[in-house]
């Protein structure tokens, strides 16, 4: 019989996936840890008001429904630790992980539930301007830019729920997408089409992203402007700059261990959160590349503990 671990399920990551795998863990008794990781709560920490989780009739905010559910798991016995798990082993039992101040713990179980981060658009003056303008959280940084102008980058759902938000503070908005369609939902886009606030600017990119740094001091200035189709660049005058153009999975920590696809998305067996390695498990958005929401991560969160569980009870847990 392998050798038992010093717990019978780790989670690392939270969010609805994590935290949804935590309560059920919790409830069967299985006393499970969480490793909160770099951003506890996930995603849904930078969302504003959620709409369209089941339950809440006039939405709720993001970081407030992460809160309610992070005390529902530890209600039930489930520990937190402000922790990343940058290392893991997974060739033999028990299933080992590393925390990055360097402590090990080993499991019977292990939940990947580590989510996905914001992608950004990958040029220097993008890198040189972070945090002193250029953001990829409206909520954290949108008051801000009370009263001044900025751009929103992207064509989906996320980036007409940041330039709607940030109507909330911005003089001016301006909604920049490299087509003319969008991937955001009919309902999303609409909404940011009515606010006069918000304006378009298609079949455009940032070519580049231009400030000042006055007295050791960085400020946006502006952006430049490249019009796909004619190569045409423009200078646009604004103050803030957020990126909102997709996410990649938090998986690279597990490459070379754990099949996944191209981007990095963890592949799992069909209908089920099992990887490849018995006793691993994934869910949320670091396995989920095509829905993508809250309500779906928390539904494989559920997945993942029944299976934790199952493989436990064959275990003789």
């Amino acid at each position: 019989m392998p050798q038992r671990g010093q717990h019978k399920v780790i989670i690392i990551g939270t969010g609805p996936a994590g935290l949804t795998a935590a309560i059920y863990t919790a409830r069967a008794n299985l006393e499970p840890i969480i490793f909160e990781g770099a951003q506890p709560g996930g995603q849904l920490m930078i969302t504003t008001d959620i709409e369209n989780y089941p339950g809440f009739e006039k939405g709720i905010a993001g970081p407030e429904l992460m809160d309610i559910m992070r005390k529902q798991a530890q209600r039930f016995g489930a520990q937190s630790f402000f922790k990343t798990i940058n290392k893991v082993d997974f060739s033999s039992k028990p299933l080992r992980v590393w925390a990055d101040d360097n402590t090990e713990y080993t499991a019977d179980t292990v939940i990947i539930a580590t989510g996905a981060s914001a992608r950004y658009l990958g040029i220097e003056s993008e890198k040189n301007y972070m945090g002193s303008g250029v953001s990829a959280c409206a909520t954290c940084d949108g008051f801000f830019f009370r009263n001044q102008r900025v751009v929103v980058v992207g064509g989906g759902d996320t980036a007409m729920e940041e330039a709607n938000y940030l109507t909330h503070h911005a003089s001016e908005v301006t909604l920049i997408h490299r087509r003319e369609g969008f991937r955001a939902s009919n309902i999303m886009l609409e909404r940011a089409k009515k606010n006069p606030k918000i304006k378009f600017a298609l079949n455009t990119v940032i070519d580049e992203v231009v400030g000042s740094n006055e007295n050791g001091r960085k400020s946006v200035t502006g952006v430049n402007l490249k019009n796909v189709k004619t190569g045409e660049i423009t200078f646009h005058p604004c103050e803030g700059v957020f990126i909102a153009i997709g996410h990649e999975p938090n998986t690279k920590f597990l490459k070379g261990i754990l099949d996944m696809d191209e981007v990095g998305y963890l592949k799992t067996e069909k209908s089920s959160s099992k990887t490849k390695i018995e006793g691993v498990y994934a869910c949320g958005d670091a396995q989920d590349s095509v829905y993508r929401q809250a309500i779906t991560a928390a539904g494989t969160g559920c997945m993942a503990a029944i299976d934790a569980e199952r493989y436990l009870e064959s275990m003789g847990e």
